[in-house]
């Protein structure tokens, strides 16, 4: 009877000690979410146990939870521009400690042995870990930040300098480092370039002020004319060019060192590449199903370079977010609640959004 009673006594202590938070889930390619609650790992050692205070919502959020990666895995909590509160620490941690407020981003585990990883480009390690659909390395599988809490692994969260709003540091933490790293990486950081930003949603948005923040004459890139006053104004952007005006394009020929480009769907690349100077580059930074197509000449004529960059090192999300402190760089936002997210994501994908949608996740009420 003893023998018996042990185990169960045992299971059910441990069963006590199991933490739940609710967060809302996808559960098929249909991409609605919806109250989930979950059971999150035990705070290791190297952990930090974080009380999510909001969360940005990205273009990525919606591939994924529609599977059009192709990669997805339900019950899916999306989120992956994280801003939170430390309420635990594992008995190893050493840059933070409880009450520190914190950002996560889109990675929160690599295998610390590539080259990658050993050089502080940890998002580009083949064995990285998503923040969300993926598993874990104790075989969990990973919630992302539309959750009232998350644990992850102290190497990827960032400590939030003292004086930047939670809210306007969230979408910082995936569309500002996606532009800050290829610009830094690739030498494109002095003052005094001249760069172009394609397409003006929650990346392009923050491509321009970053570029401004450096000291680049910025000109945005856009389809049609509906932009230009927002693109002028309100972000502060020196040039409007509008792809289909032909003589426009054609003057602005051989002028800029870069273009970033944001257009997360498929779209032709032949009209921007006469635009890039002498040894200019072409940055993709949108996830695209579709092969992209361009004439080589174009390419070859000028010593131009077609590249991608995804995201940004821990390391320099840390420089960022010191650079944006510094330059006085804020992201522009509209803040809803969690019971708004389908809504959000139906708004984001028609563009209705200026210019990032963050959740107060802290402030909503996740159960219903």
């Amino acid at each position: 009877m003893h023998l018996h009673l042990h185990p169960n006594r045992k299971e059910m202590a441990s069963v006590k000690e199991e933490r739940t938070t609710t967060g809302w889930a996808a559960r098929d390619s249909s991409g609605i979410l919806s109250p989930y609650t979950y059971t999150l790992r035990d705070t290791g050692p190297e952990d930090v146990y974080i009380k999510v205070l909001c969360c940005g919502i990205c273009h990525t959020d919606i591939l994924q939870a529609r599977n059009q990666l192709g990669m997805s895995h339900y019950p899916m909590v999306p989120g992956h521009e994280i801003v939170g509160e430390v309420v635990e620490v594992g008995s190893d941690v050493t840059k933070l400690k409880v009450g520190d407020v914190v950002g996560v981003g889109l990675v929160v585990g690599c295998c610390r042995d590539c080259n990658p990883c050993k050089t502080d480009n940890e998002q580009y390690c083949n064995k990285r870990i998503w923040t969300y659909s993926d598993v874990y390395s104790d075989g969990k599988p990973t919630q992302g930040g539309f959750a009232g809490a998350i644990v992850v692994n102290e190497k990827f969260a960032i400590k939030i300098p003292d004086g930047m709003a939670p809210q306007q540091v969230a979408p910082l933490l995936c569309a500002a480092v996606t532009v800050y790293s290829p610009l830094r990486k690739f030498g494109l950081n002095a003052s005094g370039l001249r760069g172009g930003i394609l397409g003006l949603g929650g990346v392009g948005h923050m491509g321009v002020k970053i570029a401004k923040a450096m000291g680049h004459h910025v000109t945005v890139i856009s389809s049609s004319d509906k932009k230009r006053q927002e693109a002028m104004v309100d972000i502060g952007a020196h040039e409007y060019l509008i792809s289909s005006h032909a003589t426009k394009m054609q003057e602005a020929a051989d002028s800029l060192d870069y273009i970033i480009d944001t257009v997360p769907v498929f779209h032709p690349l032949e009209p921007y590449l006469p635009l890039l100077k002498f040894d200019g580059k072409l940055i993709l930074l949108g996830a695209i199903e579709t092969p992209l197509q361009f004439l080589s000449p174009m390419i070859l004529l000028g010593r131009k370079t077609i590249t991608g960059s995804f995201i940004g090192s821990m390391k320099e999300m840390e420089e960022m977010l010191i650079f944006c402190k510094e330059k006085g760089v804020t992201s522009i936002i509209e803040v809803v609640k969690m019971d708004y997210i389908n809504k959000a994501i139906e708004r984001l994908e028609k563009n209705d959004v200026r210019y990032r949608f963050v959740v107060d996740v802290a402030g909503s009420n996740l159960d219903q």
